[in-house]
């Protein structure tokens, strides 16, 4: 069966190795079944986000010899998707408006000496969660600033043992219950990278998600949204992740060679590749 993969960068830097890494496996990966390679853009953050980069983008990757679909589907122009989706879990009663900002659940965390860790780490304590139908409409209604949280209990006793599949690993008991109630959307950002990865991977007809194995944890809660929202699960298969000489993670924060400036130095997309290990 054809295989359908996906590459989405956000469109804040200039990709570098590592993200070269992961658009050619994902690109592979579909080529080798006859199948569709996807790029989409991961823009919703617009306060970040540049046009010019998006530009950049596309240019390396064509430049590294990639092909893929269009149009792009770009995730500022499909917020009524995420509004849909959550709505859809708040009518469920698995969603509840968070108003607490960093700094009170640093402080509610350092008064407890045991608080529970997660991949991410500490848990958000539920200090919102108990709050009454009446005191969250006040506090909305005044316009205080809140999140939305998934009120991770009320979401797993809904959906049960979940798994997923993971081609280099195998399959996977999912255990989301250790990320504690996720934010699904702030004010100034209509849906987290959770929900809109999720939605986007189900709208787009994605069969394969490839990416970094440092996300392999977040696939819990992928998975739980797709079971909460009634959507298809794909497989997953989460690659290496590409260094430094010192062993470190590649990060645009850390302005690691760029595409850009190898191909600048006179780099070949062949060499590229050799680079990275997917020649």
């Amino acid at each position: 069966m054809p295989t359908v993969t996906r590459f989405a960068p956000s469109p804040t830097g200039q990709l570098h190795l590592g993200h070269a890494y992961a658009a050619i496996f994902a690109h592979d990966m579909a080529r080798s079944s006859g199948g569709r390679f996807l790029l989409r853009i991961e823009d919703i953050d617009a306060g970040r986000c540049r046009p010019e980069i998006e530009a950049a983008i596309e240019e390396d990757l064509a430049w590294l010899g990639l092909d893929w679909e269009r149009p792009v589907r770009r995730q500022s122009q499909h917020m009524s998707d995420y509004a849909a989706a959550l709505t859809e879990l708040r009518d469920a009663g698995l969603v509840y408006p968070c108003f607490c900002t960093r700094a009170e659940i640093r402080a509610e965390i350092e008064r407890a000496a045991d608080a529970p860790q997660g991949p991410d780490g500490p848990i958000y304590p539920g200090t919102c969660r108990t709050l009454t139908q009446d005191e969250r409409k006040q506090r909305m209604a005044r316009g205080d600033s809140y999140a939305l949280r998934l009120d991770m209990s009320a979401a797993i006793s809904r959906a049960g043992r979940l798994d997923w599949v993971d081609r280099a690993r195998g399959r996977v008991t999912a255990t989301p219950e250790t990320f504690g109630d996720v934010i699904l959307a702030r004010k100034d950002t209509p849906a987290s990278y959770h929900l809109a990865v999720t939605l986007d991977d189900a709208i787009q007809g994605v069969t394969l998600v490839t990416r970094g194995e440092d996300l392999a944890p977040a696939t819990d809660i992928h998975r739980l949204l797709q079971m909460l929202l009634d959507l298809p699960v794909p497989e997953y298969h989460h690659h290496k992740i590409v260094t430094d000489d010192a062993g470190r993670r590649l990060a645009k924060r850390d302005r690691a060679a760029t595409l850009h400036s190898l191909r600048e130095d006179g780099r070949t997309a062949e060499e590229i590749r050799a680079m990275i290990g997917l020649a």
